[in-house]
């Protein structure tokens, strides 16, 4: 049986474990959730994931959430190709880098923040852009100083010769960046793991131009 990805096209969240079940060559199925219609606040789907967030993830009559979860989840159950490298210190520093994006860019830029800028605060667009813009450049500095300090990187991943957990964290960071009209070119290391990430068959599916949900 197929899990049923329950995910919303634009959401990061739902895109970096869309990369992962793909990289991972796992099936599922696409379940939209359209946040701009609060469908995400309905009592069949907080019947799934009580916070009424996305995504979620169903194995049979299990439902998974939190996408760190999830994907911690997928590469102890499901470990070939593997996520994180094989040594204590390289999946320390793989997993870092994914902090970065995990639980200080995205948490402060996602849409229920920007929603209470826009509706509770009273902040127009412009402020709204300039506040993701902040964040997204805070982290993506600090990984810019990363990548080039590591000896064990690769040209065009963020650790290594293939795909780890920090570019499937870092890649749908980097399409939310665009979003907001932020220059990716300022950070030369970024712009090339999203460039060569965006070659591989995993990632390019996972687009959100190319979800069912998208317009």
């Amino acid at each position: 049986m197929a899990f049923r990805l329950h995910n919303f096209f634009r959401s990061g969240t739902s895109h970096r474990l869309r990369i992962a079940l793909n990289l991972k060559g796992l099936p599922y199925d696409y379940v939209p959730v359209n946040l701009p219609k609060l469908e995400h606040q309905s009592a069949a789907y907080k019947a799934i994931q009580p916070q009424g967030l996305v995504p979620a993830l169903v194995d049979g009559d299990t439902a998974l959430i939190q996408s760190p979860a999830i994907i911690e989840w997928l590469e102890e159950t499901h470990p070939a190709p593997p996520l994180l490298p094989a040594d204590p210190l390289s999946r320390a520093r793989v997993r870092a880098l994914a902090a970065i994006v995990g639980c200080d860019i995205h948490p402060l830029n996602n849409r229920r923040v920007l929603e209470t800028l826009r509706h509770s605060l009273s902040c127009d667009e412009a402020a709204v852009t300039r506040w993701c813009e902040s964040w997204i450049v805070e982290g993506f500095d600090a990984c810019e100083t990363l990548l080039a300090a590591d000896p064990q990187r690769s040209a065009g991943f963020s650790w290594g010769h293939a795909p780890t957990l920090a570019d499937v964290y870092l890649v749908p960071q980097v399409e939310s960046a665009r979003r907001f009209k932020v220059d990716i070119t300022r950070w030369p290391r970024i712009a090339e793991i999203d460039a060569t990430c965006g070659r591989l068959d995993a990632f390019a599916r996972a687009a959100p131009a190319l979800q069912p949900d998208a317009p």
